[in-house]
Formats: C-alpha cells, structure tokens, sequence
C-alpha cells in the first residue's frame, strides 16, 4: 500500500436501504465516489462499515462487490479477524483473501483479551500468520471491542516477517507515530494514520498517508491533504485545512455513521441514513449541526480550490 507519494485510504461506509438490507447499488456509488476524490486504496469491511452488524456472508459479499467495482484501479483491504480460536480466524481470513483482497486487516482487539499480556498477544499474531501461509496482512487499532494499541518494538516485529503492508494507527500519540514510523519502516509497508488532529505532522513524519473518517464527509480534502502538506506555496492553506479538520472533529463523530451519511445525501450521493449500528439518535439539532458543517466546508473548499466529485 505504501507509494511514493502520501495516499488516502478510505474506511468505507456500507449503504443499507430504508428496511436495513444492504444498498449494494449505493455501494458502487459510494466506490465510485471515493475513486473519484483520488482515493489511494479502499478499505472495506471495517468498523465504518458497520462489520460487527454484518453476517459473514454479508462480509464477503460487500468486499466482493468492492472489490468488482474498484477492478484493479487501487488495493482493496479488509478486515478478516471476528474473534474465537486462531484456526477459526485463520479460516475467514483465508476466506476474505480468496474476494482478491490485496491484505486482509486483524483487529489486534479480537486477537487477545484485555487482560492478556503483550506476550499472549504476539503469540497469538504468529500464529495467526503461520496458519495462513503467505496472505498479505495489515493490524487496524480498532476500539471495539476495545482498543489495544501495538508497540513500536512489537510491530516492527511484524512487519520484519515481510508480511504486513498496512496499519491503521489510531494511538492518538504522534510520537509513538514516529517511533512506529522509524523502527517498523520497511519497503511495502505504510503507516496510515486516523487521528485528524495532527493530520499533517503525521505526514510529514513519515506516515504512508491517512485513514480517518472525515473522508466520509469530504474525501478530496483528505487528498488534498495528502497531496500538499509539505508544498511551501500552500502552507497557509495546509493550515487552514488542518484547523477546519480540529474544530470540526466532534460534530464529525457525534452519532457517527449517520451523520456522514446525512452530509453525502446533502452532497447529493443517493444514500439512505440507515444504520444497524446503535449510535443514538439523530435528532433535528445534530442534522443542524451537520448543515452547519456542510456550510462551513463549501467555504473551505472554495478557499482550497478543490474540485468536488
């Protein structure tokens, strides 16, 4: 996943019709549209998906279909770890790799419990690895059931056995990031970081690009990120960029997938609001807010000249 230059990686949004069934027609719009914006790969099947709601048939089948629609144009990951005994996460692994995924994601929550040591935890990932031969794999931080974050020392470890090649860094720590970043650098290997409150350090420290959920609102911002954080001609602008992403960071996660779906409706992206996911509710005030943010971002986005998809 890792390319000369900074690449957005989008954590895709899975459209359900108003009854709760998957929208797969919205799901090619919805893959189209982050192709547009200049997405640098896609990654299906994650907690923005809604994964925990889907059955394992549903799994397959949505990162099938991205997978029909991307047709080679960029890398497809996906999450293949649920829980339970290795040999049984082992198997759906193998299975979402067989889709032709280009790596397929472990949640590093779902690989040992919370109590467990971080030396139950390393066993568990070399076992993982063992008993799926050679399948391409990246570690995704993610904070269901609950976040447990890898070491630098630990995940250099991993990415040393040449088969990791993404990880979703959600450790909020842009100094762990860098240690990360210097003792696991390793050519085919990317560090892609969630949090957008140090977006550009991050980059310029040496992160492979970026992998948050403000790309469900506004993908190209994210892009364009990715493309000018270190352009001096564009500093001013790169900062402005970076502002508008901290304060408007709680809005964004407030009842989150819904409102990112209500702002790609107020985009005009045919898709319903729909969510299996208990966020709460959204209620009339935060559809303000959204409308706010949905103002607020025309503005930026003439300031930035960015092209909308």
């Amino acid at each position: 996943m890792k390319t000369a230059t900074k690449g957005f990686i989008p954590v895709m949004l899975t459209p359900f019709t108003d009854n709760g069934s998957i929208d797969f027609d919205a799901l090619t719009r919805l893959t189209e549209f982050y192709l547009q914006a200049g997405a640098a790969g896609l990654f299906a099947n994650c907690l923005s998906s809604e994964m925990f709601e889907l059955s394992a048939p549903e799994r397959l089948q949505i990162i099938g279909h991205v997978i029909k629609v991307v047709n080679g144009a960029v890398p497809v990951v996906a999450t293949g770890t649920f829980g339970g005994a290795i040999d049984q996460q082992a198997d759906f692994v193998k299975q979402v790799h067989d889709t032709g995924t280009d790596a397929v994601i472990l949640i590093t929550g779902l690989l040992a419990e919370e109590t467990e040591s971080e030396a139950v935890f390393n066993e568990r990932v070399f076992q993982l690895l063992d008993r799926t031969e050679t399948i391409p794999v990246g570690f995704y931080e993610c904070p269901v059931p609950y976040k447990r974050l890898i070491s630098p020392e630990n995940l250099q470890l991993f990415v040393n056995t040449g088969r990791v090649i993404y990880h979703k860094d959600t450790c909020l720590d842009l100094d762990q990031i860098k240690e990360k970043i210097r003792l696991a650098s390793r050519p085919g290997f990317g560090l892609y970081d969630a949090y957008m409150g140090h977006a550009v350090a991050s980059l310029k420290a040496g992160s492979a690009g970026l992998s948050c959920i403000q790309g469900n609102y506004f993908p190209e911002l994210i892009v364009w990120l990715c493309q000018h954080y270190d352009d001096a001609s564009q500093q001013e602008k790169v900062d402005r960029a970076q502002q508008f992403l901290i304060d408007k960071m709680d809005v964004m996660h407030h009842v989150y997938p819904i409102t990112s779906k209500y702002f790609l409706q107020r985009r005009g992206l045919n898709v319903s609001t729909f969510t299996r996911r208990d966020v709460g509710t959204f209620t009339p005030a935060i559809a303000q807010q959204i409308d706010g943010l949905f103002a607020d971002y025309a503005r930026l986005q003439e300031e930035l000249e960015l092209n909308l998809v």
